[in-house]
């Protein structure tokens, strides 16, 4: 049984934060915790960024600068260093989201390549990733997931988006740098899921370059995965997937509800936790054919994860096996995991302030929506905070 005291080690977990960040960091999650508050926040800096208020210096001073690691990838070059002298690896990711224009979109896979292809030399980042709808717009996936025929000018632009796809997915390949693929809304996933599966097939040969992400709250994604499994075994490629538990719990909910079908997401906390463990430890009972990026800020499963390593004689370092958490948040698992010698990574956002903004609210939003999270974070800031006074 993994040490369950691992994670409470508040000097290993806040070694990096000096005296004021810890205190802003204290702060952030303090008005975090207060729902009410985020909400009106959220609203506010939205308005404040679209009628152009001079709000971005303090976005970048607080929030920004606790959860991103820069406006551009140069900026996140000590961040990348620092990390990885404690042995933290770093997921750097483009997290600009909700795009609509072709010349966007090529911009962002021109980036995510240039992304892969720095990494190639740079030992701190083992992966490269991007967003389904970084490539092409959320309308286009949802026709397909929906198998509605797409106009002239749509197919066109599917085209393009596949194009992209397969661009990105060689020059990952041609780099032998892994290529995490994030999971989106329900109703434009079974394109995504098709399209990266294709990838898979042509690119993970050798061994896993294309990594898709299966969002553990949807209750169809262990027979989704064991399918494929069978798939890749009959057809000779080899499989990675990153899994999470997923950012679109009431989004998906209400959509269901609206319009009268099954919810996809399991029916408790509970059930979401139980499907993570059943699909992490069918990934691991196959880990010959499927490699596994374990993106959680859970203890639990993060201490099963190195309980089922421990008894299939997985070694800690195994290459096959990651855990990630997100820059800004469960430190206390990252850091203990780092210096434990295991391979875990945080993930990076960057990108211009206006352009994170989506991606910082939702983050915003998740912590309050998730039970004990941000309680957590505020106990052990409290906790390393008297440590240090001492």
């Amino acid at each position: 049984m993994a040490s369950n005291s691992l994670f409470d080690n508040t000097e290993t977990a806040f070694q990096l934060k000096s005296d004021s960040e810890l205190e802003r960091a204290y702060f952030l999650f303090k008005m975090i915790s207060m729902e009410p508050l985020v909400r009106i926040g959220s609203a506010v800096t939205k308005f404040a960024l679209n009628v152009n208020l001079p709000v971005e210096g303090l976005i970048r001073s607080t929030v920004f600068d606790h959860f991103c690691g820069g406006v551009n990838e140069r900026d996140c070059m000590g961040t990348v260093d620092k990390l990885y002298d404690v042995g933290v690896s770093s997921v750097l990711d483009f997290s600009v989201e909700g795009k609509e224009e072709d010349l966007q979109f090529d911009a962002t896979a021109q980036k995510v390549i240039e992304l892969t292809e720095f990494a190639e030399n740079k030992e701190a980042m083992p992966f490269s990733v991007f967003k389904p709808t970084g490539l092409g717009r959320f309308k286009i996936w949802q026709k397909i997931t929906e198998k509605k025929p797409l106009t002239e000018s749509e197919q066109v632009y599917w085209e393009n988006l596949q194009a992209r796809y397969d661009t990105v997915s060689k020059a990952a390949h041609d780099c032998g740098i892994r290529l995490l693929i994030d999971a989106e809304e329900s109703w434009m996933q079974d394109a995504a899921d098709d399209l990266c599966e294709k990838m898979m097939e042509k690119y993970n040969i050798d061994r896993p370059i294309v990594f898709n992400t299966l969002q553990c709250y949807r209750w169809d994604r262990l027979d989704y995965l064991k399918k494929l499994h069978q798939r890749a075994r009959t057809k000779g490629y080899k499989l990675g997937f990153k899994i999470v538990r997923g950012a679109y719990l009431e989004k998906e909910n209400e959509r269901a509800i609206e319009n009268g079908y099954k919810s996809p997401i399991c029916e408790s906390k509970k059930a979401t936790d139980d499907n993570f463990n059943e699909i992490m430890k069918y990934i691991l009972d196959n880990i010959e054919d499927i490699e596994i990026f374990v993106g959680t800020h859970n203890e639990t499963s993060t201490y099963l994860c190195m309980d089922v390593m421990k008894e299939k004689g997985i070694a800690k370092s195994d290459d096959r096996v990651w855990f990630g958490q997100l820059y800004g948040m469960s430190d206390h698992i990252t850091f203990n995991l780092g210096a434990e010698g295991y391979n875990v990574a945080k993930y990076i956002p960057f990108g211009p302030v206006k352009d994170v903004m989506p991606y910082l609210i939702r983050r915003a939003e998740e912590n309050t929506s998730v039970a004990g999270q941000t309680s957590r974070e505020l106990t052990l800031l409290k906790k390393e905070k008297a440590r240090r006074k001492l």
